[in-house]
């Protein structure tokens, strides 16, 4: 999606450790317009029909799956990375490293809200090394739902996640994927046909 790629381009840094910070347009301070031009992309896609629930991980992907959801006429649900008291009714759990914050946390979602009769397209801002949309994976399969695809905003693709989930078979697609981190932070993306 040429859009997010200028976007990047323009204001993304390129912090140690081949960190990509979006935070001023994705993540943190939030463009709308421009979430609402990616879920226009998302729903061009993925065959948005069947899909009865969003799903992504608290807490960035938040803001990118709320606009889908609310674009796409479904809820959307998000995997807490804490268990708090007013969740009754058993959870859905997976156990995920996340590669910003350097240690596991727990997604949860509770048993009320996640059915077998759901079909999810998984949403987020971000992929890496994919442990946070696998983590999401893996609570679609406990909870029996049918996954109707993974939609992710940006990809690193040196890290190998999203290259993972396609040779899966998975229904995955990134609007953006960025290949390589030059020495001088210039980003290289990928040319994909979406």
């Amino acid at each position: 999606m040429q859009l997010l790629q200028d976007r990047i381009k323009k204001e993304g840094k390129v912090l140690p450790g081949n960190i990509i910070k979006v935070d001023g347009f994705l993540n943190h301070r939030v463009d709308t317009a421009l979430l609402a031009a990616c879920a226009e992309e998302f729903k061009r896609i993925f065959d948005t029909s069947k899909v009865t629930m969003v799903l992504t991980a608290e807490a960035s992907g938040i803001p990118l799956a709320t606009i889908c959801a609310e674009k796409f006429g479904v809820p959307m649900i998000f995997a807490k990375k804490a268990k708090s008291d007013n969740i009754e009714n058993g959870l859905f759990k997976s156990e995920v490293w996340s590669y910003t914050y350097k240690k596991k946390f727990t997604l949860i979602v509770s048993k009320e809200w996640l059915h077998e009769s759901d079909n999810v397209l998984i949403i987020d801002d971000f992929m890496a090394k994919g442990n946070a949309v696998q983590g999401l994976i893996d609570i679609v399969q406990e909870a029996k739902c049918g996954l109707e695809g993974i939609g992710i905003a940006i990809e690193k693709g040196f890290q190998g996640g999203g290259d993972a989930l396609r040779a899966k078979g998975l229904n995955y697609k990134a609007l953006a994927v960025i290949d390589e981190v030059m020495e001088d932070g210039t980003l290289v993306f990928r040319k994909e046909d979406l």
